[in-house]
């Protein structure tokens, strides 16, 4: 059946939230995904993934102060529980996202989506044509060559399981391998992570990254460098993951390994070159607007779009800008100026602008203050061993560049480095700032 719209989104997660803004205009607006409704964010990313580390936060939280009079040497995570208020939280996304658009008249469609025209798709049966078409497809595990690829398991795997298994190996060195392995430490299994550069979390500040891995292996996690995994075997019911280390070869043995070698646009399928739609490794090729350059009636955002870092927060302002320029004719162009990132470690690893490397790259002149603070009051009183930070602050102008937090609630105190860099505060108004004290935000001021 041949349908017409207004607009056309390829893709349910953060960035099809333009669907609801177009509809309420009056638009006539379809949605089409082959995956249940609420992307990957909020089914088998982001939102899962925190409520397992919430509960190994918990449990982190109280061996560190062990010593400190809350002795509760047997505490650990009853996984089965967990597994099951995780999926209590999200398993009704997918009910919640399709009834919300079925009151406002999105009409929803549920298969694979492929061009066969310049603004037309096929889904099923149904060919649906859009004045517009957005695409915001989410993405999926990066493709790995080696022999026995196909017994990894995914992260969603991960998220999934009812009973984690003794042992585990997670391939890759990025913030999912991390994340993983540091839940799955405190919930007592034997994990390894294998990596084949000579540095993990390679988009993270290297000093800061080092005292991560230190403290990762203090706590019991096996972190393998410069080894590059060639095959992966079942041999006897458990895996076998063999690598090689220089001249070396190794072999990690297994119940369960990971593909955490990183994530790719979820784009093969959808047969761009049907409608002229140019893409590169990172995604759709757009400009300011986020518009295709090649098709400008297609517009693409969040991961699926080769602009931004690949995140939840630059998904959502993709929705915004998106919104505006298909219903105001590119009003808006995009402004990704202080978006943050967090490793949810334990502690967890932030980072906001530039990096040392991107700064020195762009020929800024700037000072860098940094310290360990192992020794600060607040990383103490709540039992941790390790934190730092690292602040990057431009000569002349007072601007901070970059931030690049470790330790207890980073996570949290970076949101205040990024309000500062979105707002051009700088590193004297925010020095000034009466914070609450002592909380982690009034470490702030020390750091500038």
């Amino acid at each position: 059946m041949d349908r017409q719209f207004d607009l056309v989104i390829v893709g349910t997660g953060v960035t099809s939230a333009a669907a609801s803004r177009c509809r309420e205009a009056g638009w006539t607006v379809a949605v089409v995904d082959r995956r249940p409704f609420g992307g990957t964010c909020a089914l088998r990313g982001c939102v899962p993934k925190k409520i397992l580390v919430s509960a190994a936060e918990a449990v982190h939280a109280v061996r560190d102060l062990a010593a400190t009079g809350v002795p509760a040497p047997r505490l650990t995570l009853d996984w089965a529980a967990l597994a099951r208020y995780k999926r209590s939280l999200v398993d009704p996304t997918t009910e919640r996202t399709e009834r919300s658009w079925a009151e406002i008249g999105v009409e929803q469609f549920h298969g694979r989506a492929r061009f066969v025209g310049r603004t037309s798709l096929a889904v099923g049966g149904d060919r649906l044509t859009g004045r517009r078409v957005v695409i915001a497809a989410g993405s999926m595990p990066a493709p790995l060559a080696f022999p026995g690829a196909e017994h990894l398991a995914s992260s969603e795997d991960f998220l999934n399981l009812d009973r984690l298994p003794p042992s585990l190996v997670f391939v890759g060195g990025g913030y999912i391998a991390f994340e993983f392995a540091h839940v799955a430490a405190r919930a007592g299994a034997a994990v390894t992570i294998v990596h084949r550069g000579a540095r993990p979390l390679e988009a993270f500040d290297p000093d800061l990254v080092e005292m991560l891995v230190r403290r990762s292996r203090e706590l019991g996690i096996r972190v393998e460098l410069g080894t590059e995994v060639r095959s992966v075997q079942v041999t006897g019911g458990r895996l076998v993951v063999r690598g090689a280390r220089g001249d070396h070869e190794v072999s990690f043995e297994t119940d369960l390994a990971v593909h955490a070698a990183g994530r790719v646009p979820e784009l093969d399928d959808l047969e761009l070159a049907a409608a002229g739609i140019e893409r590169e490794t990172r995604g759709v090729v757009v400009n300011e607007y986020l518009q295709s350059v090649s098709n400008p009636a297609v517009y693409a955002g969040g991961d699926a779009a080769a602009s931004g870092p690949p995140l939840t927060p630059k998904a959502d302002h993709d929705a915004a800008v998106l919104t505006a320029n298909l219903l105001e004719d590119n009003r808006r162009t995009v402004d990704y100026r202080g978006i943050a990132s967090a490793v949810f470690t334990l502690p967890p690893l932030a980072s906001v602008g530039l990096t040392e490397a991107a700064a020195r790259a762009t020929g800024l002149a700037f000072r860098t203050h940094r310290q360990d603070t192992s020794a600060w009051f607040n990383t103490r009183r709540v039992g941790e061993t390790v934190s730092g930070f690292k602040v990057l602050v431009e000569e002349g102008t007072d601007r901070i560049l970059g931030a690049h937090l470790l330790g207890p609630h980073a996570d949290e105190t970076i949101n205040l480095f990024a309000v500062a860099i979105r707002l051009d505060i700088t590193a004297s108004e925010l020095r000034h700032i009466p914070f609450a004290y002592p909380t982690f935000g009034s470490d702030v001021r020390f750091m500038l």
